[in-house]
């Protein structure tokens, strides 16, 4: 594959979304792809995904339509394998990933660069209450799974702080993205 993939990773609340929908529209008309996630839940609340039923997915699934598929918080998240496609054209593909699973996306695709959005503990807290999905148990949950990830030697991770202004950290992914694209 020819094309560069740039994993985005970060915990619940730290603005992938919000920061993925900036760069996007900032960089339109450049040689720079959004892969959609798809995931068992409806869309809203700025996220933007395919929503799958749960039996949908499953059937995607056994069909080997995900070139990258994981589970968390009780839901399912896949990439299709349009991916490969775009990789293999010599696109820079962006993708929303989940840091539990970075390793596995790494075997597969080993020449990926991983972008880790993160933000103060008080910031995420404020915006999983504030974008009204879950309960507080699970934001507490969520909270909790805030643990230290670990990436195979060799593998390079930009950090983004998205405690600030969301300009601020969408410009720093631009800057990243487009470094990547043109590299």
């Amino acid at each position: 594959m020819t094309g560069r993939l740039i994993y985005v990773m970060g915990p619940s609340g730290a603005g992938k979304d919000s920061l993925l929908g900036f760069a996007r529209q900032h960089l339109m008309g450049e040689p720079i792809l959004f892969a959609h996630r798809y995931i068992t839940r409806p869309s809203g609340n700025g996220e933007v995904h395919v929503a799958l039923s749960v039996e949908e997915f499953a059937a995607r699934s056994v069909l080997g339509l995900f070139a990258l598929e994981w589970s968390s918080h009780s839901l399912r998240y896949g990439i299709g394998i349009e991916l490969d496609a775009w990789l293999a054209r010599g696109c820079t593909v962006v993708v929303n990933g989940s840091r539990q699973h970075v390793q596995h996306a790494l075997v597969r695709y080993p020449h990926a660069e991983v972008v880790h959005v993160d933000a103060a503990a008080h910031i995420l807290e404020a915006r999983l209450g504030a974008r009204a999905r879950e309960s507080a148990e699970q934001v507490a949950a969520r909270l909790a799974r805030r643990a230290p990830f670990a990436l195979p030697d060799g593998v390079r991770c930009t950090t983004i702080d998205n405690s600030g202004a969301l300009e601020d950290a969408g410009h720093a992914l631009i800057a990243v993205l487009r470094e990547h694209a043109n590299a």
